[in-house]
């Protein structure tokens, strides 16, 4: 059988409110969620054997246990005459970046499984096996804009998402999201808050996004950028570039991002950022829709 592929795209967090810590621990989030047009490239061939790959840029800063082969053995477990094979994953995204890369790898393997097993895991068993992996990987399952709250189980749909341009710049360092929750410090929640659907809809309008974003903000910004203080430099880089309307942290960094009116103008701007800055990871491109 051909090898399959498939396309781990970059998540970011438009917004990102840290409401509180919850009494199991864990934090309660409110964030707009979007999804680059580019990320790591996942091969699979299908076969008896499971086997993982890796290569790129970002390879060997790969360590431990890898999210695909989780979510593949967790696939098995459910549904145990699966066939699995060898990934092959090229690692183009930063590690411990805030761009979900580990989750979204994992989504998709969930994906390319079902594929190379047409008809044995239905949309309902991925939606099952995503939360399992990491609390990410249910929204990166469809890499569409959403809006995500709890621990990020929730995900709510959201229509009419605007064509734009998006920058990200890394400043070559890694920063844990668990590092950057516990600098943060947030107050207990007495009581998880209910979660309405919002049924928020931009109408393909640029300006109805940036309305939405620009007052929510990103919480985790001020600890994460007290622990990697280069982050104040690359969020000042961005917001001085041409065209920029909005240069924010993603998630919990230390990547950050600047949004655009279009691609051509993203990538405009990114090449001039790239010669002035030519030690960071830069990547500019568009926001899938």
């Amino acid at each position: 059988m051909t090898a399959l592929r498939d396309l781990a795209r970059a998540k970011l967090n438009l917004t990102l409110e840290v409401l509180g810590r919850r009494p199991d621990g864990f934090h309660e989030v409110r964030s707009l969620v979007a999804f680059a047009a580019f990320g790591d490239d996942l091969e699979l061939a299908p076969g008896d054997d499971l086997d993982l790959e890796v290569e790129g840029p970002f390879a060997a800063a790969l360590s431990g246990d890898n999210l695909i082969l989780e979510a593949a053995s967790a696939a098995r477990r459910r549904v145990p005459n699966l066939r699995l094979g060898r990934f092959r994953l090229r690692k183009v995204l930063p590690v411990a970046a805030g761009l979900g890369g580990g989750s979204a790898d994992a989504a998709a393997a969930l994906r390319l499984i079902a594929r190379a097993n047409p008809g044995l895991v239905p949309e309902a068993a991925l939606a099952e096996l995503a939360p399992k992996l990491g609390a990410d990987v249910n929204v990166c399952l469809k890499s569409r804009p959403a809006l995500i709250a709890g621990r990020g189980e929730t995900v709510e749909t959201v229509s009419g998402f605007p064509s734009c341009g998006i920058v990200l710049v890394n400043p070559g360092r890694a920063l844990s999201t668990q590092s950057v929750y516990a600098a943060l410090r947030a107050e207990p929640l007495g009581v998880l808050p209910r979660h309405p659907e919002e049924g928020l809809d931009f109408h393909r309008d640029f300006d109805a996004l940036l309305t939405y974003a620009l007052p929510r903000g990103n919480d985790l910004e001020t600890p994460a950028s007290d622990l990697v203080p280069e982050i104040r430099g690359v969020l000042a880089a961005l917001a001085s570039l041409q065209g920029v309307r909005l240069a924010r942290l993603s998630g919990s960094g230390p990547t950050c991002f600047a949004l655009l009116a279009t691609e051509e103008e993203a990538k405009e701007a990114a090449a001039l950022l790239a010669a002035a800055h030519p030690a960071w990871w830069i990547a500019a491109g568009a926001l899938e829709v």
